[in-house]
This record gives structure tokens, C-alpha cells and sequence, in this order.
């Protein structure tokens, strides 16, 4: 079991910088493969980043690739997510999430603990 929880979410304007922390109150951090996703009112939760057990590796999705860099510090439990060159349709609610079966993907299904959200706004 895990727990996440994140901040560092606001208002920010386009071309600014914001960036996400998510916290985890897991006994074994390390075993988890831990991702970023976001979702607006009425789509999908999209898939934006996700990182390996050592953050040995990392995948992101299109739309934020070269402007998001997701990191992880293993001995404090965090995650974090950088997120720099903002435009408006980065805006979303910005959800952490976990997968113990330490297999790196993008689909919402394989993810087993999610936190509360983020909300991220980008102002043009």
C-alpha cells in the first residue's frame, strides 16, 4: 500500500515554469514505478511522465516532451515533475501515480495507487 500526495500546483503564465511534488508514505518507495498523469473536465486522464524504480529511465508523452522532466529521490519518497515552457492547454488537474509491478507504462490500468490531484492553470 501506498499513499500519495501532491502540491505544488497554481496559476502560472504561458512560458512560465511550475513545478510538482508528490509525496509518498510507502515503506519500499524504491519498488514502486511512479508516473505523472493530468486530466481536464470531460477527457481521459492523460498520460504525461513516468520513471523507472532508480530513475534510471523515463518516458513522456508527446505533448510535453522537451518541456517536462519528471525526477525522483528514492531516500525521501518524492517524485517530482518540472514543468517549464507552460502553454494553456497544459492546464489540468495533475494526478501522481504508482505501479508495484515495476513494469514503466502509460496506460491508467496499470497504475494501483493514484493521490489526490494538482490543479495546474496557464494563463495566456
Amino acid at each position: 500500500q501506498v499513499q500519495l500526495v501532491e502540491s505544488g500546483g497554481g496559476l502560472v503564465q504561458a512560458g512560465g515554469s511550475l513545478s510538482l511534488d508528490c509525496a509518498a508514505s510507502a515503506r519500499t518507495f524504491d519498488k514502486y514505478v511512479m508516473a505523472w498523469f493530468r486530466q481536464t473536465p470531460g477527457k481521459e486522464r492523460e498520460f504525461v511522465a513516468a520513471i523507472s524504480r532508480y530513475g534510471g529511465s523515463t518516458d513522456y508523452g508527446d505533448s510535453v516532451k522537451g518541456r517536462f522532466t519528471i525526477s525522483r529521490d528514492n531516500a525521501k519518497k518524492r517524485v517530482a515533475l518540472q514543468m517549464n515552457s507552460l502553454k494553456p492547454e497544459d492546464t489540468a488537474v495533475y494526478y501522481c501515480a504508482a505501479d508495484p509491478t515495476g513494469h514503466t507504462g502509460r496506460g491508467i490500468g496499470t497504475y494501483g495507487f493514484w493521490g489526490q490531484g494538482t490543479q495546474v492553470t496557464v494563463s495566456s
